[in-house]
């Protein structure tokens, strides 16, 4: 009978302790994220959607930039998975690179952008927390995540191009 009782209460915590961590998501994260996705829709709004069109049109033609900050552009702006539409800046050739370096660039900019790719806050707030335990700066490990995800978007996109030009021959 206790044997019942012990998998009945583990499985009612269960939900218990997946109600507390959903509480602190409507009380800490969620109201992050809507503020943070009407400041960026303020900030287009203020700049105005033609001349952002416009300058993502014209950094498209420099390598170094198509795929480190139009897929960073996109991805602060536009979040998962709107940002793929910046796609269309890029020529025919470029777009799967674009697509790669963009889909690399979701997790490495949720430590200083977390309303862009919501779906993966579940990664970085597991390995913050495990980090704030230690009592360590999440800070450090946001900036350095942005770092490493850049270096990495521009690699991918440069051998995805290559690739995708070897192929189409």
């Amino acid at each position: 009978m206790e044997v019942i009782s012990n998998v009945a209460n583990a499985f009612i915590g269960l939900f218990n302790a997946g109600g507390e961590q959903f509480v602190s998501w409507v009380t800490g994260i969620i109201p992050l994220v809507v503020c943070l996705m009407t400041a960026v829709n303020a900030v287009i709004g203020f700049i105005g959607t033609d001349r952002v069109e416009r300058f993502c049109q014209k950094i498209t033609k420099y390598t170094i930039l198509r795929y480190t900050l139009l897929p960073i552009l996109a991805d602060i702006f536009l979040t998962n998975p709107a940002q793929y539409t910046f796609g269309r800046f890029v020529k025919e050739e470029h777009k799967a690179a674009f697509y790669d370096a963009s889909v690399s660039f979701c997790h490495p900019i949720t430590g200083l952008f977390p309303h862009a790719n919501a779906g993966e806050l579940f990664v970085y707030t597991g390995i913050a927390s495990g980090l704030q335990e230690l009592g360590l700066s999440v800070g450090g490990l946001a900036v350095r995540y942005f770092i490493v995800g850049v270096i990495v978007i521009l690699i991918r996109g440069i051998l995805c191009e290559k690739i995708f030009a070897a192929l189409s021959k």
